[in-house]
């Protein structure tokens, strides 16, 4: 599938057929994340792949009862560490700027866009208690969890949500003039 096919077929899965994924895909849709961009390549991430049942189940429980999320075949837990993205940089960040979050953000978009364009369904999950997710998978103090992406075979088609268009989020130039293309 090619990038811009995946990102019009892209929909939030929040029901999965019992299916296991395959250990090449799974290993590609993590390899997208792997492959993800960072600011000064520190890379402040970290990544926990749960497929037990038990442990997705707690998960789901930490989400809120989200109970799809136990369904996926796969969880996968972004992190990010601070300690990492704190490093010394050659160029000045931003005060908007926060790597240990912002960075794994994309690394779970690339992983998002994989899993689509090999057939998986997936939903970006930020509704959770990050301190009952970390006693779950005994993650340390110092790391943030920045997101849980289940992923797993589709059981549902969606249709797509409507989207702004063009001419209201894009300008050219400044602030609220109209870019033309």
């Amino acid at each position: 599938m090619e990038v811009f096919e995946a990102i019009e077929k892209r929909r939030s899965i929040r029901k999965f057929k019992q299916a296991p994924i395959a250990k090449e895909d799974l290993r590609k849709i993590l390899e997208a994340g792997r492959l993800a961009p960072s600011g000064g390549n520190r890379q402040p991430w970290y990544f926990i792949v749960v497929r037990e049942p038990e442990t997705k189940k707690a998960l789901s429980k930490a989400a809120n009862n989200q109970k799809f999320l136990a369904d996926a075949d796969t969880v996968i837990v972004a992190l990010g560490d601070s300690t990492i993205s704190k490093a010394k940089t050659p160029y000045r960040l931003s005060q908007a700027r926060i790597p240990h979050l912002q960075d794994p953000m994309i690394a779970v978009e690339h992983m998002v866009l994989a899993a689509t364009a090999l057939g998986y369904g997936t939903c970006w999950i930020g509704a959770f208690n990050a301190e009952e997710v970390k006693t779950v998978l005994k993650i340390p103090e110092n790391l943030t969890v920045i997101a849980l992406l289940p992923v797993g075979v589709p059981d549902e088609n969606p249709p797509a949500r409507p989207r702004k268009a063009l001419k209201e989020i894009f300008f050219k130039e400044s602030y609220g003039v109209p870019l033309e293309l």
